[in-house]
């Protein structure tokens, strides 16, 4: 079919991704602890071994990830992929749109998070040869040490720490809500707009939105961009998507 291709199944964002099997401090390989503030996230497993450590309100967990298993979580739960051995999932991303526009902030060390230059200096994977995997890697471990202290308080019965995290994260992306709220405006919500309608029309005996059936398909492209948990693949179903796209688009 010619033009912008229909959106994903209720407006979601896919990934192929490749966890990082660089090693960290602690010993263990994966990518970078991060959380997202409006977006849900889910991991398919498609490959290796690994494993998906969070940290909520309620406190530090580990789930395995297998082959088959599928794994999602919430906004508000910080999440570190581990890989323990050729781990492959693909990423399905609430909202798509959000996360290339910003839906994500890494647990960096408090003294990154005070402003959004500060932490978009730390952040950044720009470098004069352009993005590498070695500024990915730093960002990953600078990520690791403020999940480490997180984990470390969480553990230790105090809240504080994780409700000031929330906090700065929400003081980071508070410039970038109205062009979130546009996005989804734009995605999620017109998708959910338009099942009420055709369940409008179908009862009124109209089913004229059926004649505009169409059959998409896109190859797996090339793992190209670094993201915060490894080399991403990113699906992208039409041109009207790409604009959000970036070097450091996150999953």
């Amino acid at each position: 079919m010619s033009g912008p291709l229909p959106d994903f199944p209720g407006a979601v964002g896919i990934t192929a991704l490749r966890v990082y099997p660089w090693q960290a401090a602690d010993g263990l390989c994966g990518g970078s602890p991060h959380m997202h503030l409006c977006c849900t996230e889910g991991y398919i497993v498609i490959g290796g071994a690994g494993r998906v450590q969070t940290l909520t309100t309620d406190g530090f967990a580990e789930a395995p990830l297998r082959p088959g298993d599928v794994v999602w979580f919430t906004p508000g739960t910080i999440h570190r992929a581990v890989n323990d051995g050729d781990l492959c999932v693909v990423a399905l991303m609430q909202n798509s749109g959000l996360p290339e526009s910003g839906d994500a902030v890494l647990t960096l060390p408090p003294q990154y998070l005070t402003d959004r230059e500060t932490y978009q200096r730390a952040v950044s994977l720009a470098g004069p040869g352009g993005p590498s995997p070695d500024r990915a890697r730093a960002r990953r471990d600078l990520a690791i040490e403020g999940f480490a202290e997180l984990r470390r308080h969480s553990e230790a019965g105090n809240g504080e720490a994780l409700e000031a995290f929330f906090a700065a994260a929400v003081a980071l992306v508070r410039p970038q809500l109205a062009s979130w709220r546009d996005r989804w405006e734009q995605g999620a919500a017109a998708a959910s707009r338009r099942t009420g309608q055709q369940i409008e029309a179908l009862a009124a005996g109209d089913h004229r939105h059926l004649r505009e059936a169409a059959v998409a398909r896109i190859e797996q492209p090339p793992a190209a961009t670094l993201g915060m948990c490894g080399h991403l693949s990113p699906y992208d179903p039409g041109p009207h998507r790409r604009e959000a796209r970036s070097p450091e688009r996150e999953e």
